[in-house]
């Protein structure tokens, strides 16, 4: 399975060194204010980039279709395009790009060096004002062109829009298959648009909950069998899989903390959860809740100095706060309905949680004191969210009648709301963070 894994999910930043240069930028302000909610995506030319083929053609398409679903732009027909084969020494017409509405251009060109790498380099123009905005170059072996896409698109949306990019990631899921009353789930991973799709476990374990580290290396998830519950440690690019020990009663929700030295997670003895965190260093484990209820889904703060999570010490399942140690526990969320799966964006200023209000499901965000909570999505059921790294998208996972769970994506405003281009049934989805 190992020797499959690597095959499939070619993201060891050991087989491709991506080097990059990027000029300053030519002006301070970005075309796309997200901040202030975007009613209308920006027009964008991505002509197929010249030189070696299949490469030019292929990475302009995938940077398309990745600002395309970030719902932020809007990717111009090629048949409308003035100019073909634009050579990335040579200014384009502009009047022309103008004429046919683009906003922004993107110009590339690829070559194969003598060791055998790609160099891609290209050209990030402003159409409106005539002038090149970034100028980038990049070198990867081959089987990493898609990479080289990705880091491209990051790019070129942190560059428009002022915000970090989340292109260049990949995303652990819940893979679910056969009928609900024998249901296989198994870790799947893939590339953040669907693409290099690969198990991560097999065999009759059924696998919960995976979370990244921040290496984007490690992943830790619960897996249940007849026997119980263990939670796991599983190296994605040695294949090597542990787990954190045994423990009395059922282990569960674990997540890393950001600087992946400990693991918080969930124990139930006899219906009351508590949660503990275990240093990976020495193993040591620390109970931090101890509230004769269900207190559950941990998650730190990007800091390490708090974690969030739920409890329904309170007659309901609410959102609370405590400090890393245990200290400090108070209830931040107060709406209608039940809250659950907390989780903190990597920003910092914001907590996601999923909400049910009476048989309807809600996405939703509020401030790190509760304040200014805001309902993102409203389905039959949407659960699990899980940040973007640049802190402006969730992904999570939406069921609906007669059919199973799939992956969807929304951004903070609400306005874009999007399904995964992943075809099967899948839920609890963790976002790596950025790739290196």
């Amino acid at each position: 399975m190992f020797q499959r894994l690597l095959k499939l999910v070619p993201v060891v930043i050991a087989s491709a060194t991506l080097s990059m240069g990027v000029t300053l930028p030519a002006r301070a302000d970005p075309p796309i204010e997200v901040n202030k909610g975007v009613e209308q995506a920006l027009p964008i030319a991505i002509p197929a980039f010249t030189g070696a083929a299949p490469y030019g053609a292929e990475i302009a398409k995938v940077i398309s279709a990745n600002l395309e679903r970030s719902g932020l732009f809007t990717p111009i027909d090629p048949a409308a395009f003035p100019e073909k084969d634009i050579e990335i020494g040579l200014l384009p017409t502009f009047p022309a790009w103008k004429q046919i509405g683009a906003h922004a251009l993107v110009v590339g060109n690829v070559t194969v060096d003598a060791d055998g790498r790609l160099r891609v380099a290209l050209h990030l123009y402003d159409v409106p004002a005539s002038q090149s905005l970034v100028d980038l170059q990049f070198t990867a072996t081959p089987d990493n062109w898609r990479r080289v896409a990705h880091k491209i698109s990051d790019q070129v949306y942190e560059k428009l829009t002022g915000q970090g990019g989340y292109f260049d990631t990949r995303v652990v899921f819940v893979a679910e298959s056969g009928p609900k009353t024998h249901r296989l789930r198994r870790l799947e991973i893939m590339d953040q648009d669907g693409a290099n799709p690969s198990f991560l476990t097999e065999g009759p374990d059924q696998a919960f909950t995976p979370r990244f580290s921040v290496n984007s290396q490690e992943i830790t998830y619960m897996a249940l069998r007849d026997s119980g519950a263990s939670i796991y440690l599983f190296n994605i690019e040695t294949g090597r899989r542990e787990t954190l020990g045994q423990f009395q009663g059922m282990v569960f929700a674990p997540r890393f903390s950001p600087d992946g030295d400990k693991v918080a997670f969930s124990v139930d003895k006899g219906g009351n959860s508590d949660i503990y965190v275990m240093d990976l260093r020495n193993r040591s484990t620390r109970r931090l809740t101890t509230d004769p209820s269900i207190d559950t889904s941990p998650a730190f703060s990007p800091d390490g100095s708090q974690i969030v999570f739920n409890s329904d010490r309170g007659g309901s399942p609410q959102i609370y706060v405590m400090n890393a140690d245990g200290s400090n526990q108070h209830r931040i969320s107060f709406g209608d309905g039940r809250y659950t799966t907390p989780v903190w964006s990597p920003k910092g200023d914001l907590i996601a949680f999923t909400k049910q209000t009476g048989s309807t499901f809600h996405i939703g965000v509020m401030r790190a004191d509760g304040s200014g909570e805001k309902i993102l999505t409203t389905s039959y059921l949407d659960e699990g969210p899980t940040w973007a790294p640049n802190g402006r998208v969730l992904m999570f996972s939406r069921e609906t009648p007669g059919s199973g769970a799939h992956l969807w994506t929304v951004d903070v405003t609400g306005r874009i709301e999007r399904p995964e281009p992943y075809p099967g049934s899948a839920s609890d989805p963790a976002w790596s963070p950025l790739l290196n």
